[in-house]
C-alpha cells in the first residue's frame, strides 16, 4: 500500500482545495425541505465546475479520473466540511450500475441528470417482510405487452419524497428459486400509482419513506441487466455503495471525532474540564485508534481495487466495522456531556447546538442500513473465512 501521491495527484488536490475554499456553500439549513434545495444547488455548482462523477467516463459527463483522485475528492470534501452530495443514491449506485450494466440508451438518458442533480434517485429494495432477507421481496411486476405492471410496497426508502427515479427490485417469476426470479427496474417516481409516505425517525428527520406501487406501469425498456437478472445487479449495487460511500462516511465520522476532541478540551462539568476525566480520555483515545484503523482498512481495500480487483465481500468488513465504530464514538462523545447530553438538537444550552446528540440518534440506523451487522457477519463468515452456513 503506497500512500504517496504523484505530482498530478498533488496538483489535483491543491486545485480542489482552493476551489472548495472559494466556493463553500455556507451553513446548512435546519429545515429539511430547505436543506434539499440547498443540496441541489450545491451539487449543481460542483457539476458545473467539473467535480461531479470524477471517475465516470468523459462521454457521460465525468472526468475519467482515477480512483485515487475520487478518494482525494472525498478527503478534501471532508476536510472542508462541505456537505455530502445530495444525489448519493444516483452517484454511488444508479450511475455505476448503469455504466456497468445499462444499455447505451439508458446511459445517455440518465447519467447526466444524476450528476447535475436535475433528477434525484432513491433505492427501492427493502420491504416490510424483506429487509435482511432481501430475496424474499414480494413486490411483483407482471408483463403486459411492452410494459410491466408493478404492485407492492417498499420501506426505508431514503429521499423517496424528493426522488424522480427509483432503482426498484420486483419479482418477475414465481416458478424459480427466489434469488432467480427478480428483475431490476428504473421507475419514474412521478408515475400514476406511486404513493410516498414519510417516516419520522428518532432524531426528528424524515428522509426515510415507505412507498406504495399500485398498478404502476413501467416500460420494458427500463429493465437493467435483463429479465430475472435483478439479483446479481442488486448485489453489484450494494458492493458499489459499500466501497466508496463507506470511505466517505468514515471521513465524516473523523469530523465528529475532531469535534468531540475539541469539545473535551473546552467543556466543563462542575468546574472541571471533561478532558481531565480518565474515563473520558480513555474513550476518546479508543475512538481515535479505531478511526485510524478504519482509515487504513479502507486504504488497504481500495489498494486492491487499484490493482485490478473488483468490489467483493470484504466490503462487508468495512461497513460492519465503521457502523459499529461510529456508534461507540458518539456514545462516548455524548456521555462526556453529562446531563447536557440529554438536550436535543437546537436547544439553546446544548453543546455544539446538539449536533453530537443528533448524530448519535442517526447512527443507530447505520448498523441496519445497507445490510444489518448480523448479515455482514454471516457474509464474512461464509464468503471470506469459508465457514459452513448456519442452520
Amino acid at each position: 500500500m503506497d500512500l504517496s501521491e504523484s505530482p498530478k495527484e498533488q496538483a489535483f488536490r491543491q486545485e480542489l482545495r482552493a476551489w472548495l475554499k472559494a466556493n463553500h456553500p455556507g451553513p446548512e439549513p435546519e429545515d429539511f425541505d430547505a436543506w434539499v434545495d440547498y443540496g441541489r444547488r450545491w451539487q449543481r455548482r460542483l457539476y458545473d465546475a467539473g467535480w461531479c462523477g470524477l471517475a465516470w467516463p468523459k462521454e457521460y459527463g465525468g472526468r475519467g479520473a482515477s480512483l485515487v483522485e475520487q478518494l482525494i475528492f472525498e478527503e478534501e470534501m471532508a476536510r472542508a466540511r462541505a456537505p455530502m452530495l445530495i444525489n448519493l443514491a444516483g452517484l454511488t449506485m444508479a450511475g455505476p450500475i448503469l455504466i456497468a450494466h445499462g444499455t447505451e440508451e439508458q446511459r445517455r438518458r440518465y447519467l447526466q441528470p444524476i450528476l447535475s442533480a436535475e433528477e434525484i434517485w432513491c433505492q427501492g429494495f427493502s420491504e416490510p417482510q424483506a429487509g435482511s432477507d432481501l430475496a424474499a421481496l414480494r413486490t411483483q411486476a407482471i408483463r403486459d405487452g411492452d410494459t410491466f405492471v408493478i404492485g407492492g410496497q417498499k420501506v426505508w426508502t431514503s429521499f423517496a419524497r424528493y426522488a424522480d427515479w427509483c432503482m426498484l427490485l420486483a419479482r418477475t417469476d414465481t416458478t424459480v428459486p427466489k434469488h432467480k426470479g427478480i428483475t431490476f427496474f428504473l421507475v419514474n417516481m412521478h408515475s400514476p400509482g406511486v404513493t410516498v409516505r414519510p417516516l419520522k425517525q428518532m432524531n426528528g428527520d424524515d428522509d426515510f419513506n415507505e412507498v406504495f406501487f399500485d398498478d404502476v406501469r413501467v416500460p420494458a425498456a427500463n429493465i437493467v441487466g435483463g429479465w430475472n437478472e435483478g439479483w446479481s445487479i442488486a448485489v453489484s449495487t450494494l458492493l458499489y455503495e459499500r466501497t466508496i460511500l463507506t470511505f466517505a462516511r468514515q471521513l465524516q465520522s473523523r469530523s465528529a471525532l475532531r469535534d468531540a476532541l475539541l469539545l473535551a478540551r473546552q467543556w466543563q462539568l462542575a468546574g472541571v474540564l471533561v478532558a481531565r476525566d480518565p474515563i473520558v480520555r480513555q474513550r476518546l483515545a479508543h475512538a481515535w485508534i479505531e478511526s485510524e484503523a478504519m482509515k487504513y482498512l479502507s486504504y488497504r481495500y481500495l489498494t486492491q481495487l487499484l490493482r485490478g480487483g473488483r468490489p467483493g465481500p470484504q466490503s462487508s468488513l468495512e461497513k460492519l466495522f465503521w457502523s459499529e465504530m461510529y456508534q461507540r464514538l458518539l456514545d462516548g462523545a455524548v456521555a462526556m456531556l453529562g446531563p447536557y447530553g440529554q438536550l436535543a438538537k437546537g436547544e439553546l444550552r446544548s453543546p455544539l447546538a446538539g449536533r453530537l446528540q443528533h448524530l448519535l440518534l442517526y447512527s443507530r440506523g447505520r448498523t441496519i442500513a445497507a445490510g444489518t451487522s448480523e448479515i455482514q457477519r454471516n457474509t464474512l463468515a461464509e464468503r471470506v473465512l469459508g465457514l459452513p452456513r448456519g442452520v
